[in-house]
């Protein structure tokens, strides 16, 4: 099928992105303003909150994090609008001003000095006027290659790394090269695959690149705190059930996302916006599901797509999660979750070609405006990345 001059009804924001969502997002600045946020989101209809657990003490690495993560959760083109709410004035207003540099309507507020119900009732009046703005919004035709599509996969099985991620790498086989933005990450769950990684790299600079994140992920995080194996984490419980017995197996399934063609046009780190172009892009990230989603929606990922073997349920506020599964028994047992069947493949009634065809409809679809199961299931999972222990 040819996807060259398919089209997808999106809303065109003040810097020229297409979201395929219209949120009125209330977003805290640190976990002790969840409550004042959550007040707000219950008093506006329209709104929604995205409680987390960082935000205070936070210094150095971690801090930038923790501000790309914010700032880009604010800016993500699913987001007509944006309330922030923090203790005080300082972090707030740079989340704010970072936010603003996209042209969309957002807003600072601070508990510190007014405590919470002058707070709530100062941004809920601001959200209703947002509420109002982003509902008048409407959706222009856009060329489907507008997107910025992410990938990752969970409760990996066998069926994964045969149907469901060889999907998805048909899927961007197909589309990057005419103009869309993808993107891969789990830097984990590359191990023993990394070396086929690295010869994906556009250029042998971009390669190295690659490598380097590669290792001192291994190096600072897996070495530094395993210990004897990595078990019950890599490959997870799930995974092992599935038929995945070790990191390497995993890997190679993995790897089958990025398809047979495309290379990688750079090395993102966590929440990190690309900024060479269309192409796809590989992001240093965990490979737990509710952190990885939300690190691609901070970069600016507007919707994501989501190989599954045994079954993950996760969600993200923002972004909508495709979930495609090759396993029949998941399919029939987890049917509510799966958004795309590609079980057919396992039992040679349609091939990888077809199925990447089928995920490319569900896509578009999805852009259009249907909810995803995870969505419909109010599947919300937001969860920051932290780096080390606050001062």
């Amino acid at each position: 099928m040819n996807h060259s001059n398919r089209t997808i009804w999106g809303y065109r924001r003040e810097n020229g992105r297409v979201g395929v969502r219209n949120h009125v997002a209330i977003l805290p600045l640190d976990d002790i303003s969840n409550a004042a946020c959550e007040a707000v989101a219950a008093h506006i209809q329209g709104t929604i909150a995205l409680p987390h657990a960082y935000g205070r003490l936070q210094f150095g690495e971690d801090l930038e994090l923790h501000f790309r993560t914010m700032i880009g959760t604010g800016a993500n083109p699913n987001v007509a609008a944006c309330i922030v709410i923090g203790i005080e004035p300082h972090w707030t207003e740079k989340v704010v001003a970072g936010i603003a540099k996209t042209g969309k309507p957002v807003a600072g507020f601070w508990i510190e000095g007014n405590g919470d119900i002058a707070t709530v009732a100062a941004a809920a009046r601001k959200a209703k006027e947002f509420v109002h703005l982003a509902s008048e919004q409407v959706r222009v035709e856009c060329p489907l290659t507008d997107l910025w599509v992410a990938a990752k996969c969970g409760e990996s099985d066998t069926t994964t790394g045969l149907a469901s991620c060889p999907t998805v790498g048909n899927m961007y086989d197909k589309l990057v090269p005419q103009g869309l933005y993808g993107c891969f990450g789990e830097t984990s769950e590359l191990t023993g695959a990394e070396h086929l990684a690295a010869a994906r790299a556009a250029t042998p600079e971009i390669a190295e690149k690659f490598m380097k994140t590669w290792t001192a992920y291994q190096r600072d995080v897996i070495e530094a705190h395993k210990t004897s194996d990595l078990s019950d984490s890599q490959p997870t419980k799930g995974n092992i059930a599935g038929g995945l017995t070790t990191i390497e197996e995993k890997a190679l399934g993995n790897l089958e996302k990025i398809g047979k063609k495309i290379k990688y046009i750079d090395v993102l780190e966590p929440a990190e916006q690309p900024a060479r172009g269309a192409g796809l892009y590989f992001m240093d990230t965990s490979s737990a599901a509710a952190e990885c989603c939300t690190l691609q929606a901070a970069a600016g990922y507007v919707v994501h797509v989501f190989p599954t073997g045994q079954g993950n349920v996760i969600g993200n506020p923002i972004m909508p999660v495709i979930k495609v599964s090759g396993n029949p028994r998941t399919v029939r047992q987890m049917s509510e979750h799966i958004d795309v069947d590609v079980s057919g493949i396992v039992r040679r009634e349609i091939t990888i070609d077809q199925a990447g065809d089928r995920l490319i409809d569900c896509i578009v679809r999805t852009a259009n405006g249907r909810f995803t199961s995870a969505e419909a299931l109010g599947h919300r999972e937001f969860v920051m990345t932290k780096l080390y222990r606050s001062a």
